[in-house]
């Protein structure tokens, strides 16, 4: 991605595939929604997990940062990502990275803690829709049943062979975030499309498919 700075106009990974996810979204008739979300904003942070930062960061955020592997927390525009035992990624709206970063090393104060702004690294696919667990079944080894991967949950995995992370969001109806990164991001548009073909209906499947 682009500089983010607020003079710099953006361009997303999948400007180019706007029109064939939204055509394959009609053409499925709502089973599946596929959409990007650019340019969030996307936060590393590294810490002790048993020290007081953890604590510490709570007034920040908003929330405290999530203990329980693989498993989400939201409170109001920021979700915190559980990445591994001292790994989180906090995502939220767009052209905050410098600005989240700098409330996190400053509410961290002493204590040791790693903030990296990565939002320039992975772009964002929303999934949705009623059969969307079944299209990311066709290339996820997860179980993506509700009752092992319900909302609030999320996963470093592989999706049609390409290496992603799988949010399960906690808001009505909202599906799927699949964060990729950006080289990778126009690989795996290609794979959603081509997957997403068995839920079309009235219209040829060819209308939402890349050009071979």
């Amino acid at each position: 991605m682009a500089d983010t700075t607020p003079d710099t106009p953006l361009r997303s990974p999948l400007e180019h595939a706007a029109g064939r996810l939204a055509a394959a979204t009609r053409a499925s008739e709502g089973a599946v929604r596929l959409a990007e979300v650019p340019f969030l904003t996307q936060v590393d942070v590294r810490l002790d997990p048993k020290g007081p930062a953890v604590d510490a960061l709570g007034p920040a955020l908003g929330f405290r940062l999530p203990l329980e592997p693989n498993t989400a927390v939201r409170a109001g525009e920021f979700t915190a990502l559980w990445l591994g035992p001292d790994e989180w990624l906090v995502v939220g709206p767009p052209r905050g990275g410098r600005e989240l970063e700098s409330r996190i090393r400053e509410a961290a104060g002493d204590e040791p803690v790693a903030v990296a702004d990565v939002s320039g690294q992975r772009t964002t696919l929303l999934v949705s829709g009623p059969r969307a667990r079944d299209l990311l079944a066709h290339g996820c080894p997860l179980d993506l049943h509700p009752r092992a991967f319900g909302a609030g949950r999320c996963a470093q995995t592989t999706l049609g062979r390409t290496q992603a992370v799988v949010v399960a969001r906690d808001e009505p109806r909202a599906g799927f975030w699949v964060l990729v990164r950006a080289s990778f991001a126009g690989h795996l548009t290609d794979w959603l499309l081509d997957a997403a073909t068995e839920y079309i209906t009235g219209r040829p499947a060819a209308a939402a498919l890349p050009a071979s």
